[in-house]
């Protein structure tokens, strides 16, 4: 028990970066409150203590904000982020490292009894407000963008969004890969972004790593071509690029070092 506790709280770590201490988010995270109740009412509904297992997911309801229903299975390390709204059905089945954000339902389609809730793979994240509904299967690694209505199955590793829910990726290229590589190293990333309404900003950035990439592979083929000639190439490591922010300073603030130098006595030279 205090294993699967441990992992819940680490993987808030992986996946919030606002999260600073244990302690807080054990006191603080309304998602993992939801799992931890959760995991008792799943145990009593199990046992056949039904009633039981529906009032204490009603008292988490009302403490959380988030309604998981005691027969749904959920795998290890589930992080419910924000939380406000989520409804997770009787029969809906969540595999291991998956992430759901606020207002997401996982519903059903039908009144009719037996297996009517989406069943998610492994890795598999769902973005704000999302429906996933009926007895359909989210294959592992698959993404779902916020607001998207979900009801035919998803591919393992696909991207879905809009109303109602269409692939826009399939699987990533090696561009793609490399691109995201470098930009996990400068700190960027273009989050809640899709190819049906990309950021001009993250358009652009993506643009200069793209450039990057080229450049360094060009690099590296004239060093092979020179080593080819027998020339000597020194051998150096690239340093790595460390976290950066991107701001833009204000009007005033550009001009503060010109008007330290007037008042400093620049204005009293003659420029003729």
């Amino acid at each position: 028990m205090f294993e699967r506790l441990r992992e819940d709280i680490n993987c808030v770590f992986d996946r919030d970066p606002a999260a600073r201490t244990a302690f807080e988010v054990l006191t603080t995270y309304p998602g993992l409150h939801a799992v931890i109740l959760h995991r008792l009412t799943h145990a009593l509904w199990n046992r056949g203590l039904k009633w039981l297992a529906r009032w204490i997911s009603m008292f988490a309801r009302w403490f959380t904000g988030i309604e998981i229903h005691p027969g749904a299975r959920i795998g290890r390390r589930f992080f419910i982020d924000h939380g406000m709204g989520v409804v997770i059905g009787e029969t809906a089945e969540i595999g291991d490292d998956c992430t759901l954000y606020h207002g997401v339902t996982l519903g059903g389609t039908s009144w009719e009894k037996g297996k009517r809730h989406p069943t998610l793979g492994n890795d598999v994240v769902i973005g704000a407000g999302a429906k996933v509904l009926g007895p359909i299967t989210v294959g592992d690694g698959a993404r779902i963008g916020s607001n998207a209505v979900v009801l035919k199955d998803v591919q393992p590793n696909s991207t879905v969004v809009g109303v109602p829910g269409r692939v826009v990726v399939a699987r990533k290229h090696e561009k793609d890969e490399k691109r995201e590589a470098i930009a996990r190293k400068m700190g960027f990333d273009a989050y809640g972004t899709t190819k049906d309404m990309p950021d001009p900003v993250a358009t652009a950035i993506n643009a200069m790593l793209d450039h990057i990439h080229v450049m360094d592979a060009k690099l590296e083929e004239m060093c092979k071509g020179l080593k080819s000639l027998g020339a000597e190439v020194a051998e150096l490591q690239l340093p790595d690029l460390g976290p950066c922010e991107i701001s833009s300073a204000s009007p005033v603030e550009e001009l503060e070092p010109d008007q330290k130098n007037k008042d400093s006595g620049g204005s009293g030279q003659d420029n003729s």
